[in-house]
């Protein structure tokens, strides 16, 4: 399985299992698929005692540590993003972006009201190559990480930035779903 697609631990000082998003701690890395159920089977079965040869401590919660971890990660890349140009927010610009194909992503608060959002999707699914959806966080939480008020529609350009940003993202969805259930009802 390529790296991209797993999730790096390592032991930490006192024997328990530690998360290494960033795959930068020391130490021999103790790699696991990045979806819950894998995260969880490992825990529960001593895996990583038995790839450290070591008796290793996994928390109870690991998985939900994993989680939050990459929704934090996820978030703060898209403050990241926006101090480098690679975000634009707004209605009118989204829209714009996306009519250009410029788009990789499209970033919707998940408390945004479904109106501007449908219309947003539609002009997307027009595009040869559609930007993907993202709609996991709040417009608080995306305008506490993007240091802005009521954000609602944010597209994320297409480039390097996006790339590596889309490699957590896909991390993540193996945690929790990419959209709020009740959109999948939407036209």
């Amino acid at each position: 399985m390529e790296e991209a697609r797993l999730i790096r631990f390592v032991a930490g000082p006192d024997g328990t299992v530690v998360p290494d998003l960033a795959r930068k701690l020391p130490g021999r890395g103790l790699w696991v698929a990045a979806d819950r159920a894998s995260v969880e089977t490992a825990a529960k079965k001593g895996l990583f005692s038995r790839a450290a040869k070591a008796k290793l401590q996994a928390p109870a919660d690991l998985a939900q540590q994993v989680e939050a971890l990459l929704r934090r990660r996820v978030l703060s890349s898209l403050g990241l993003a926006r101090k480098a140009g690679d975000l634009t927010s707004g209605f009118e610009k989204v829209s714009a972006a996306i009519v250009a194909g410029k788009t990789a992503w499209l970033i919707e608060a998940s408390d945004g009201a479904a109106d501007g959002r449908r219309k947003l999707s539609a002009q997307a699914r027009k595009q040869s190559r559609p930007p993907r959806i993202l709609g996991v966080f709040t417009a608080s939480e995306l305008g506490l990480a993007l240091g802005l008020e009521n954000v609602i529609h944010t597209a994320f350009l297409a480039g390097r930035a996006a790339d590596r940003w889309t490699q957590d993202v896909d991390r993540l969805a193996g945690f929790s779903p990419l959209l709020p259930e009740s959109w999948r009802e939407e036209p």
